[in-house]
């Protein structure tokens, strides 16, 4: 993707999803300038305390929204004044919300300029950033957004972009970086540039080099805002590079970072015998949504496949499907059409689907930090959750000890009987 060659209109750009190395695993080094805060919610200030725009209140109202969750409370006044944030926060705790609510504060959209760039690392992750945006900015009729990924056809892309011209653009780096250099986007007045799970693309080489070329097309007078769950302390020194003298704001301490009113806990058993469990929790649990986890594509379909025959409302994501596929899919779930999903580690990051309250990770995660982008899809936003995680061999075992080691969570065997008062909302 470094190279210059033409990109071709219909070629698959670079998906960058799975195949990337797993994050550094190491606890993140304790910044004297950070702000800290323990699991404090701080309901004494609403939305209205923070002087937005009337357009952007009465969207806040119609998303339900009351109070601010804590790292909004803590990131939104400084972000709608235009300054550079590093935020790391667990998730479901609301940190888009943050850059869109900042973004559209500032926002005066000029005809044919662009003025914000949303950088992130999945197709489906910039699919529910617009539509956050689009949510917030129901009564703002200037702000056109767009969405860019590869995989699309470039031409058709290009055409869109020229009939209406966006003032926000959410996009994934390879496609946003050939569309620049087409002179298809100019972001020569983009005065905001952020990056959502920042860590997952400064970590890869290749996605770094395309960030910092699409950087490098945007002035050196900016506002620059970066948000992970999880930051090593090896990449914040990368971030920084990017940022004039920022407000850093880690919610809850990176060795303490876990996920409150979520229960979790883990089966030991053998491969074989994963099947008959897996169907044995479907059928006692209860459940609104769900959604399972496996390693591979091949495993993906054939329980896709599995569940579905023995009459279980479920659907597959993964990266073997197309992108229309796998977008009417992800959107089909998020409706609510099917009760159970089967997915790769594509969806364990950042997406958000409120009805969610059970994941079950049917094989580990390779590592503590994926382990807690995943088990963070139930239980968003402080609501509650179950997480179940089958222990097949020493190396699951091991990785489950790295997540005892890095994050303050007491994982237990399950229990014949789980009280359905505290995964179930009420």
């Amino acid at each position: 993707m470094a190279d210059d060659k033409p990109v071709e209109e219909d070629e698959e750009l670079l998906d960058y999803e799975e195949e990337e190395v797993a994050a550094d695993e190491g606890a993140g080094a304790k910044s004297g300038e950070a702000v800290k805060k323990g699991y404090v919610g701080i309901h004494s200030t609403g939305f209205r305390d923070f002087l937005l725009k009337p357009e952007l209140l009465r969207a806040i109202v119609d998303c339900g929204f009351e109070h601010p969750s804590e790292v909004q409370h803590e990131c939104i006044p400084q972000a709608i004044l235009g300054m550079d944030v590093i935020c790391q926060a667990k998730s479901g705790m609301g940190k888009t919300a943050v850059f869109v609510l900042a973004v559209l504060q500032q926002l005066e959209p000029v005809p044919g300029e662009v003025g914000a760039l949303i950088l992130c690392h999945t197709r489906e992750l910039a699919y529910q950033i617009k539509h956050e945006f689009e949510r917030f900015s129901a009564y703002l009729p200037a702000v056109n957004v767009a969405v860019i990924f590869g995989g699309v056809n470039i031409k058709q892309q290009k055409a869109e972009l020229k009939e209406k011209p966006p003032s926000i653009i959410v996009a994934t780096p390879g496609r946003c970086k050939a569309l620049a250099k087409d002179g298809d986007i100019s972001l020569k007045q983009c005065g905001h540039f952020i990056l959502d799970e920042c860590d997952k693309m400064l970590e890869q080489l290749d996605m770094r080099a395309d960030v910092q070329e699409i950087f490098k097309m945007t002035p050196h007078d900016k506002q620059v805002m970066m948000f992970s769950a999880t930051l090593s302390k090896e990449i914040r020194p990368v971030i920084k590079k990017f940022m004039n003298d920022p407000m850093e704001i880690y919610v809850d301490d990176e060795t303490k970072l876990t996920l409150h009113g979520l229960v979790q806990h883990y089966i030991k058993l053998t491969e074989a015998e994963k099947n008959r469990k897996l169907n044995d929790l479907l059928d006692a649990l209860m459940f609104n949504q769900v959604v399972i986890f496996v390693k591979s594509v091949q495993r993906c379909t054939y329980l896709d496949k599995l569940l579905t025959e023995c009459n279980f409302p479920s659907i597959a994501i993964h990266r073997g499907m197309s992108q229309e596929e796998r977008l009417a899919r992800y959107k089909s779930f998020k409706e609510g059409n099917k009760r159970i999903l089967v997915a790769t580690d594509l969806v364990a990051r950042g997406i958000d689907i409120e009805r969610v309250n059970i994941v079950i990770n049917y094989d580990m995660p390779d590592g503590a930090d994926t382990y807690l982008h995943r088990v963070g899809r139930a239980g968003r936003f402080g609501t509650k959750g179950l997480a179940i995680t089958f222990l097949s061999s020493d190396e699951d075992t091991a990785v489950l000890d790295a997540v005892h080691a890095r994050f303050e969570v007491e994982i237990k065997e399950l229990p014949e009987q789980i009280d359905t008062s505290t995964y179930m909302p009420a």
